[in-house]
């Protein structure tokens, strides 16, 4: 059975901390966190230490999925947040993600040379021509 959603900053055993939408799924066995669009947050902090805002980025960075499943026994301890600026914070950061990752395309510079198929038939000519 999966509980309501709710945001919550999870510490994570490995020392991670993140901040995500969470629902809770209890299994017959164990219980499981559903967590969507998990992200790290950074204080950035003026010359005299004073907090001047917050970075907000991916917990994990090489993948655009957006939903991911910890085990409750992988996690040291979890709160649940009602901070209404640090939820709007999140939010924004979710709404501005899904936007960029819509429009974005993969050029050459990004590293894209061709889709597989493309790939494969060239790889092919150039075999079959040798």
């Amino acid at each position: 059975m999966i509980e309501d959603d709710f945001y919550a900053t999870i510490k994570l055993k490995t020392g991670e901390e993140i901040y995500a939408k969470v629902a809770a799924s209890e299994e017959v066995d164990r219980t499981m966190l559903l967590v969507s669009n998990p992200i790290v947050i950074a204080e950035i902090k003026t010359k005299n230490g004073n907090i001047m805002g917050y970075k907000l980025e991916p917990w994990l960075k090489t993948t655009k999925e957006d939903m991911f499943i910890i085990n409750i026994t992988d996690v040291l301890t979890m709160t649940e947040s009602s901070d209404i600026e640090m939820i709007s914070m999140y939010q924004n950061y979710v709404r501005q993600s899904n936007k960029e990752g819509n429009n974005s395309k993969l050029t050459r510079s990004m590293g894209y040379l061709s889709n597989v198929n493309d790939a494969k038939e060239l790889l092919e000519k150039i075999f079959k021509s040798t």
